[in-house]
């Protein structure tokens, strides 16, 4: 919803050029505020209302107008301009909001840019989507081993201002090995001995992630560590930047999307709903419908091939959609457990055993339950029930729930093993198999039953 609080105060001082208006209203507030009162706005208007304040201040309430606000203003804007903008932004938001315009206009942003910023917007581009070096920004805070506690909060204080954060400080060598780390209270703390040297109060047994490792993996050191920010290191061990935990949550944020729209059989947007084409949105959606549908095609061949014992014994068909969403649903339980259970790292595939030998006993809990319930279920509906009609739903409900606990336990498990991402084995497909087995057992144990029995 558009936050429309100030947007006539807004459009009079644009329509007046009230530039000390403007100005005033971009620094009363935090940045995405600022952006967020602006949203009613054309992004042509809300360029030019924060054009108003200093560079700075610009650029960080720029940073929170949506995706689509930035790359239309980057699009359409005066490039000289544009390209300041560029340069005053964090480091691995650039990059990311450049990789998102159209190729010309990057080209003649970038050819604009300062060099140092030129050269690091490319050697941040040139790392993978999905890679910690995609996602570090290449502003930090580092300083040489052999500097004193005093010289170190010296020079620490003409880098702040380019800095996107201090939280931490890391010491280098002459060739930007990653030697150690102090933070900004260990330097406080010492200032009563300012000739101390930083190589005496540094930390050495570090934490790192190199450039070429993949973002879940930074996302899960800096979660377990409690992390405020993590260094990216080279193949040498040369430090080349660092990830600060709102680039975390974000990593984070976009996994549980793309786990989300997995899990219910959906190709991970890239772009929002609304901002989606129509025809993307289909594809996305139509390729795993269709996946699923000709799987499901398998049910009714699995039903037309027993069609003869069906006719034999209407009464089964009455208890099908019973077998099939008891095996479906105990089975996507199962997967839901067991894909976040590795994602939490909870259990590794070491624990296949285990995990396994669990949803069986659980299996079994849970058939009992209901094959009690089915039981009386078959006693109540059925009409003079024979030893037949009572055990064949009870006893199918047993085997099609350990079958269902079992195969969405351990299909995660195998995808893991592949080396395939488990969220794609989400519950729709798990439901399809285990409909498909659950009537093929259904089937056999009614044939078993009648022959067994009459």
């Amino acid at each position: 919803m558009i936050n429309t609080l100030y947007l006539p105060e807004l459009r009079e001082m644009l329509a007046t050029e009230d530039q000390s208006g403007l100005q005033e209203f971009c620094v009363a507030l935090h940045p995405a505020r600022v952006a967020e009162f602006m949203e009613g706005l054309t992004p042509q208007e809300a360029w030019q209302g924060i054009q108003a304040s200093d560079r700075i201040t610009c650029a960080e309430i720029f940073g929170f107008f949506p995706a689509e606000v930035q790359i239309n203003i980057l699009e359409s804007g005066d490039a000289t301009t544009l390209s300041q903008l560029i340069a005053d932004m964090p480091a691995d938001d650039r990059v990311d909001l450049l990789n998102e315009v159209d190729p010309v206009t990057m080209k003649n942003v970038l050819s604009l840019v300062p060099i140092e910023e030129r050269r690091d917007i490319l050697r941040l581009q040139a790392y993978p989507e999905g890679t910690a070096g995609a996602v570090m920004t290449t502003e930090v805070a580092k300083l040489p081993e052999t500097l004193t506690v005093g010289a170190a909060l010296e020079q620490l204080g003409r880098q702040s201002k380019d800095l996107e954060t201090i939280y931490y400080i890391y010491i280098v060598d002459t060739e930007d090995h990653l030697r150690g780390t102090v933070s900004a209270r260990q330097l406080v703390t010492h200032l009563g001995n300012p000739d101390t040297r930083l190589a005496e109060i540094m930390e050495r047994n570090l934490v790192t992630v190199e450039a070429t490792d993949d973002q879940e993996i930074v996302a899960e050191k800096v979660a377990e560590y409690d992390f405020l920010a993590i260094p990216v290191v080279d193949e040498e061990q040369r430090l080349v930047g660092i990830i600060t935990y709102d680039d975390v949550i974000d990593v984070l944020r976009e996994e549980a999307e793309e786990d989300a729209y997995r899990a219910a059989a959906v190709e991970p947007l890239e772009d929002g709903y609304l901002q989606t084409s129509l025809y993307e949105l289909a594809w996305k959606r139509g390729f795993w419908l269709f996946t699923l549908f000709i799987a499901a095609l398998l049910t009714a061949f699995a039903l037309k091939s027993y069609k003869d014992i069906l006719q034999q014994v209407a009464w089964l068909v009455f208890f099908i959609p019973l077998i099939m969403s008891s095996g479906g649903n105990s089975g996507g339980q199962s997967a839901t457990l067991v894909i976040r259970a590795l994602s939490n790292k909870d259990i590794s595939l070491a624990d296949t055993r285990r995990v396994l030998m669990r949803e069986l006993l659980t299996g079994l809990l849970l058939g009992i339950a209901l094959s009690i319930i089915g039981y009386l279920v078959g006693y109540l509906l059925l009409d003079g029930p024979t030893l037949v009609d009572l055990l064949t739903i009870p006893i199918t409900l047993l085997i099609v729930v350990v079958f269902g606990t079992l195969c969405g336990a351990g299909l995660p498990l195998l995808f893991r093993r592949l080396g395939v991402d488990e969220a794609l084995m989400s519950t729709p497909f798990v439901t399809v198999l285990i409909d498909i087995g659950g009537i093929i057992i259904y089937m056999i144990v009614a044939l078993k039953m009648i022959d067994g029995l009459s």
